[in-house]
Formats: C-alpha cells, structure tokens, sequence
C-alpha cells in the first residue's frame, strides 16, 4: 500500500496503467478524488480498479491532495472482495462491494493522525474481510502463483497438469475466481514486466526481449491492447508513480518515506507528491 500527499494549484490528471492487481483507492484530502472507467462513468471517494482496466484515468482537485492505494493480489481480492470476476478491467465503487463498512472505514482513515496509523486501520479491515472470506481454490492459487514467478511465460497446459486438472477446468476455475483467462493472466503479467523495463528507462528493444515477447512490434501490439497507447507513452506513465521503480526509496524495512527521484516528472509537472510506503 502506498499514500500519496500535497498541496496542489491544478488538478492532477493520472493514467491508470494495466496492473496485475485490483486496486483499492481511498480519497482523504479536501476535494473529490474522481476516477473515470473508460466509458465516461465517474467514482468517487472509494474506488476499486480490477485487474487490467483500460482507458481508465483519475483526476484529483486542487488544494490538499491526499489518497491511499491498496493493491491487492487477485487471490487475496477473490477473499477481501467477493467479486473479482464481475471486476475484470471494471471501475467500481468499494460501497458495490462492502456496504456501509467502506464509508466507514474511509473516515477512520480521515480520522487517523499518521500515514502509518492508515496503513494499520487499512490492513487490520482487510484482515477481518479474510478471516470470514470465501476461500480461493488452492490449484488456483498455485497456478497464479507461478504466473507471477514466471514474468507470465509459464504455458497453461503445464499448470493444469501440475495441479492434476483438464486444461479446460483450470481455464474454467481460473477465471471464475481470478477473472481472467489463464492465458489473459499471463499477457497482463507479462505487460507489466515489460511497463516496469520502460519506466525503469530501457529501451523497447530491449524490454521486448526482456520480458519474452518475439520482436518489439509484438511489444507494441501488447501495449496498446493494455495501455491503448505507445511503449514511449507508458514510460512515462504517471500511474507507475505508484510503485518503487518511479518513486525509488532507501530500503524496505517497516514504513519509508521518500519523494519521487525518477528522470521524469513522477505525475503532472505542477507537484510532485510525497509518498508514504508500507511494505
């Protein structure tokens, strides 16, 4: 989980890049944080982004700008969540899913006096969501697992056979409880290996090969079916910003603070927003 803060004098506008992971987003400043799906639809205050929207973009006010972001693996959202496959590159409201728990929690976080103490508050909710949660399958769990280990190269046909299943019940059960295809889960996986090589600054040759795919126009293809953009676009992505390889730190440990240090402006040119990271 990370947060974000600052005062600023214009909006800031934030591209939301394909991620292997369904975001939670909490508005904590002054004005309406407002994420829009793609399709023209607004949410605000508490929003939730599953895994691989496109299109979609926020928009903060001016003023004092504040938010805290969750990103949370698939498995654990399939728990915390109860509906990761109705999520599958949907832009939802937390209410959708929590009730009144969600704006509950969002003025216990207002409320709190510290980054850290939010990050407590977020993570002890989540922790009774997955205590009285609904189980993944753990032959789901596993094949998600090697996915993510294999940058998204593992082939589906050697997951079912590890996990003893057809190729048609693990196409079947992955994707009622990931919410993608196996095959849709490895490309997004992949995508995002390949986003982190941009933003870390290599070159697109150099990220295709990296991250497996046959030439740079194959890179290509797959950017815009992510991103609907250009592999130059997503280098500069400012959603990246909310990783550590746009905002690198010093280290790992307990909770880090640290303003973004990359080559390019980390959102919009008018702030640079300061980061709370809980590991």
């Amino acid at each position: 989980m990370a947060g974000f803060s600052d005062r600023v004098v214009t909006p800031v506008d934030v591209e939301m890049v394909a991620h292997p992971a369904v975001a939670l987003i909490f508005d904590l400043g002054d004005g309406p944080l407002e994420v829009d799906d793609g399709n023209g639809r607004l949410q605000r205050d508490r929003v939730v982004a599953g895994l691989g929207p496109q299109g979609a973009r926020g928009r903060g006010p001016t003023g004092s700008f504040e938010c805290l972001q969750v990103r949370l693996s698939p498995v654990v959202a399939y728990t915390a969540l109860a509906a990761v496959p109705d999520l599958s590159g949907a832009v939802v409201s937390l209410d959708a899913l929590w009730g009144r728990e969600a704006a509950r929690l969002q003025e216990q976080l207002r409320a709190a006096g510290s980054w850290k103490g939010r990050f407590v508050i977020a993570e002890a909710a989540l922790a009774r969501r997955l205590d009285a949660g609904r189980a993944i399958d753990p032959e789901v769990a596993y094949c998600w697992e090697r996915l993510m280990a294999s940058g998204g190269r593992a082939r589906v046909e050697g997951l079912a056979t590890a996990v003893g299943w057809s190729r048609k019940r693990l196409w079947s059960r992955f994707r009622s409880q990931i919410g993608l295809t196996p095959k849709r889960a490895a490309r997004l996986i992949r995508f995002d290996a390949a986003a982190h090589g941009l933003a870390a600054g290599r070159s697109p040759a150099t990220v295709a090969v990296e991250a497996g795919y046959a030439d740079q126009s194959h890179l290509h293809r797959e950017v815009q079916d992510f991103a609907e953009t250009t592999p130059a676009a997503v280098a500069a992505a400012p959603f990246l910003a909310i990783d550590d390889v746009a905002w690198p730190t010093d280290g790992r440990s307990g909770l880090i603070a640290g303003r973004g240090r990359s080559r390019r402006p980390a959102m919009s040119p008018q702030t640079e927003l300061r980061a709370r990271w809980a590991y």
